[in-house]
């Protein structure tokens, strides 16, 4: 790795500390400040002038203070004079924001990808977008990557043949299909309504489950009101084990009261792109942090982030 300097912001710095040493460089030192009327300072104490610069960053609760540190980094590198300033966004937790459902509101995921866009980042590096066209709400390249290998793999040690993935809602469809021919197994798709945020009906499932070992597969497991509804759907199928498995594991609210509150969960598998919840029994971490280095070792050099991947295009 050559003239890279890589900084964290304090959302997730465990994440960063493996990436760079996969990367085999030092990861930078910053520093946050709050004023006295509660107003952020933040400090890149390495140089960066001509130097490509990544800074660390997942947008996680307090999303809006992280992000906020986000934006002053990337435009403090840009006022260093940085050759090249790319977000490292492991989770973008305004892709949820993509669309005008109600009267009125923001589409949020535009508008936050516009400020980190303003702030003078000239390229995102991120993972799972909750939906395929807030890719394009960024006004830069975007590296747009899948953690459904590396989840694969972790199941791959076990016998699957008699398993099958299940997708909460057919919006997610096409991402358990391809978690599912990675496994070389069935897939299956509940039939879901949203009543809330945290409240949703699945009416019932379409494939067959029946006496299977399932395998529950999200992108976010926010609340887990989805997850929940859905393994009380699938129980009435005779299932025989149930797994569930994520990208972004955020379990916020009352999520880790309710997941471990159901028995018959198995394993809960998700990555580190967001910090670990506490107290969340059966819980699974995999790490993407080799993907990301990987990604950064390659943009470096100027190499092909696309061939990362066999069956899937990722772009940049």
């Amino acid at each position: 790795m050559t003239d890279i300097t890589v900084f964290s912001g304090h959302a997730h710095q465990a994440f960063a500390e493996e990436m760079c040493q996969i990367l085999g460089v030092e990861l930078s030192p910053s520093r946050l400040s709050r004023f006295s009327n509660d107003c952020l300072q933040v400090q890149l104490r390495a140089n960066c002038r001509q130097r490509d610069v990544y800074i660390v960053q997942p947008l996680v609760p307090p999303t809006q203070e992280n992000l906020m540190e986000l934006l002053m980094m990337v435009d403090a590198a840009r006022g260093a004079s940085a050759a090249h300033v790319t977000v490292v966004m492991p989770h973008y937790a305004y892709a949820r924001s993509d669309k005008k459902d109600a009267p009125r509101i923001s589409i949020g995921g535009r508008l936050v990808a516009d400020l980190i866009h303003t702030a003078g980042a000239q390229r995102v590096l991120t993972m799972a977008l909750h939906a395929k066209q807030v890719h394009g709400f960024f006004s830069m390249p975007v590296d747009h990557l899948t953690a459904l290998p590396v989840l694969a793999e972790h199941f791959r040690s076990r016998d699957l043949s008699n398993t099958v993935v299940v997708s909460p809602d057919f919006g997610n469809a096409k991402e358990a299909n391809q978690f599912a021919r990675m496994l070389g197994v069935g897939m299956a798709a509940g039939s879901k309504r949203r009543l809330a945020d945290d409240k949703v009906v699945i009416d019932t499932i379409v494939g067959k489950v029946g006496g299977k070992d399932v395998i529950i597969l999200d992108d976010e497991i926010a609340t887990a009101g989805s997850v929940v509804e859905l393994i009380d759907t699938v129980r009435g199928y005779n299932v025989k084990t149930i797994s569930v498995a994520c990208t972004h594991g955020l379990f916020s609210g009352k999520a880790v009261e309710r997941l471990n509150a159901v028995p018959d969960i198995t394993e809960i598998v998700t990555t580190n792109t967001v910090p670990p919840p506490a107290g969340l029994n059966r819980l699974t971490t995999v790490s993407v942090a080799p993907l990301f280095a990987e990604v950064v070792h390659r943009i470096n050099c100027g190499e092909s982030v696309s061939g990362l991947f066999s069956d899937e295009v990722t772009y940049g």
